[in-house]
């Protein structure tokens, strides 16, 4: 009994307490059982109830992560939508390849970006970053080139992604001083068909990689840059193309009109700077036995050492066009064999570009441009354009030429109306009247009237003879080829011949029978000393006028060369003065050097007709 109410207390209870019978019990003995699967169906009933909250929490958390890669996908269509108008609202290239990159490392969360500009032979000619500071890019110095995992990119020009730059089996390694750098997202940018670049993002914000949608957003927005930049680059060419036709406008109008060459020219080279964004540019002509080139315009970086400079047509860069015919694109025009390292000394030039001023055999001079040493190569466009500006300068030369000539027919022709009005008039009446004293020298008994009228015979022989050699030089363009000129006639030469350089005629002006008393080799020395003295003017002077003065007194003649130029430099090279004190040594003459009384220098050069005492050196 005790042992049963310790198993079944409630049997033992009811059996104590109610005096049911034994069938009773047998039926109160089954009520633990329902009473236990009554339990467990209110235990199941709760679990129902709970389990379906517990999966609307679950619903609930993942509706609202996807809420937020809603919300965050959206703000980055806007982002890009942003950057689109922002990239494309300028039209400048170079404000538009900054505005990408800043656009791109924004959008993706990166902390540098690059973008960099393809040029020839698959290598960087560009480089433009975001992120860095400028003395950060001084300590790491130059700019890629394309080598390693940028260089990857330019060889096969598809979305590139990488964890680990380090790691990456085209790694190339980075240069001194360069900050730290691990995830990389690099896609190409190509306008129209071409490719014209890279975008290069790396380290994202939180030292995650970058992921797929970095990747698809990068790629939206190349093909949005390469829109941009085929404006901008539509643009530039439009603006250049006008440049173009300013310079050439103002070259025609220049040259036509009469203007003098080196201004006209200093003109061109200036506009040509402009359109072709130069440091440096420069016009170059042949002198008169085109042996040498005169840079007779420079505009830019150093133009103020250049102009006046001859080069030789056989060992300079500007001689090798000129001979050949064919423009010359140079990568470093200072490293180059063929320039002359002391023309600009201290100044280095990278990217050049030479066109001859014509075509193949009819080559009229050399237009150079430069950039400074580490400057971008020049765009596709500007070798072109600079090719047509060069011909269509050649054109307007030709047709100034033609104007010159006709202008020469003009003064010759004048020249001939004048010779035969001096023969026919001057000439004529002078000997008549000549004649006439000699009649009355020969009648009259007076020794003092005698002696007056034989000198006034004798300065009308004299007078006779100056406008015969007058005469003389208004028809020396007249002469035979196997005639030798007198000396009027080759100082007029002379003259003539750097006319084109100054971009003006020097006086000239004759006092005394130059051509009967001067002798041959007197002659040859005194054309010697006026060639190399206008050389000089030419190359140093920078003058606007000259003025050349032959005289002859009976004993000496005396070559006086005056300019308005800057004057002689207290320090320089004299060798050219030098050159002209011996030739005057040797003759037993003088020759000096001084400055003007308004500015500029006087050189007075003067020998006796026969060979004398020696009179010394002065200047």
């Amino acid at each position: 009994m005790n042992r049963l109410s310790r198993t079944c207390p409630r049997v033992a209870s009811v059996g104590l307490y109610d005096g049911s019978s034994r069938a009773d019990r047998r039926l109160d003995a089954a009520a633990p059982v329902e009473r236990s699967v009554s339990v467990n169906n209110r235990l199941g009933d709760e679990v129902s109830r709970v389990l379906p909250q517990l999966r609307i929490d679950e619903l609930l958390d993942e509706l609202q992560m996807r809420l937020g890669a809603v919300r965050s996908s959206r703000d980055r269509v806007r982002k890009l939508l942003e950057a689109v108008v922002g990239i494309g609202g300028g039209l400048k290239l170079e404000t538009a390849l900054a505005r990408i990159v800043q656009a791109a490392v924004t959008l993706v969360d990166a902390k540098y970006g690059a973008l960099g500009v393809l040029g020839g032979e698959q290598r960087l000619a560009g480089f433009i970053t975001v992120g860095m500071t400028p003395e950060q890019i001084a300590r790491i110095g130059p700019y890629p080139e394309g080598h390693g995992l940028l260089g990857e990119l330019i060889r096969h020009p598809e979305p590139l992604r990488a964890v680990d730059l380090a790691e990456h089996p085209q790694s190339y390694g980075f240069p001194a001083h360069h900050p730290p750098m691990h995830s990389f997202l690099g896609v190409p940018i190509r306008v129209r068909t071409e490719v014209y670049g890279n975008l290069y993002l790396t380290e994202k914000q939180g030292g995650v990689p970058f992921d797929a949608d970095d990747e698809a957003v990068l790629i939206a927005l190349a093909a949005a840059a390469g829109v941009a930049i085929d404006n901008a680059r539509l643009y530039d060419e439009s603006r250049r193309r006008q440049q173009w036709l300013e310079a050439t406008s103002e070259l025609t109008r220049g040259l036509l009109s009469g203007l003098a060459v080196d201004e006209v020219l200093a003109g061109f080279a200036q506009r040509a700077a402009t359109f072709a964004q130069a440091d440096l540019v420069v016009v170059a002509l042949p002198d008169a036995e085109r042996e040498d080139l005169v840079i007779v315009a420079a505009d830019g970086v150093g133009a103020e050492l250049l102009r006046g400079v001859a080069v030789g047509v056989e060992e300079s860069l500007l001689g090798s066009v000129f001979k050949s015919g064919e423009p010359e694109s140079v990568p470093e025009v200072s490293t180059d064999g063929r320039t002359r390292p002391d023309l600009a000394p201290g100044i280095q030039f990278g990217p050049g570009l030479l066109v001859p001023l014509g075509a193949s055999g009819q080559v009229r001079g050399v237009l150079a441009i430069a950039r400074v040493a580490g400057a971008a190569p020049f765009d596709t466009s500007i070798p072109q354009l600079t090719a047509d500006l060069g011909v269509q300068a050649a054109v307007v030369l030709e047709l100034a030429d033609r104007r010159r000539d006709s202008e020469l027919l003009s003064l010759y022709a004048d020249r001939d109306r004048i010779g035969r009005d001096l023969h026919d008039l001057a000439i004529q009446r002078l000997f008549a009247t000549s004649m006439s004293l000699q009649g009355a020298y020969k009648i009259t008994q007076k020794s003092a009237v005698a002696e007056r009228i034989a000198q006034a015979i004798s300065d009308l022989d004299d007078t006779i003879k100056v406008i015969r050699s007058t005469i003389f030089s208004l028809h020396s363009h007249d002469l035979a080829d196997d005639e030798a000129p007198g000396v009027r006639a080759q100082v007029i030469v002379a003259c003539e011949r750097v006319a084109e350089q100054f971009g003006f005629s020097p006086s000239v002006r004759f006092s005394g029978p130059v051509d009967t008393l001067v002798p041959d080799d007197v002659a040859e020395h005194l054309v010697a000393v006026l060639r190399e003295a206008l050389s000089n003017v030419a190359r140093h002077a920078q003058a606007r006028r000259v003025d050349v003065e032959v005289t002859v007194d009976g004993t000496h003649v005396t070559l006086t060369v005056m300019d308005d130029g800057v004057g002689i430099p207290a320090t320089g090279r004299r060798s050219g003065l030098a050159n002209l004190a011996e030739r005057a040594q040797q003759l037993g003459g003088r020759f000096s050097a001084d400055p003007g009384g308004s500015g500029g220098t006087v050189l007075v050069w003067s020998v006796p007709l026969s060979r004398g005492e020696s009179e010394g050196v002065e200047g």
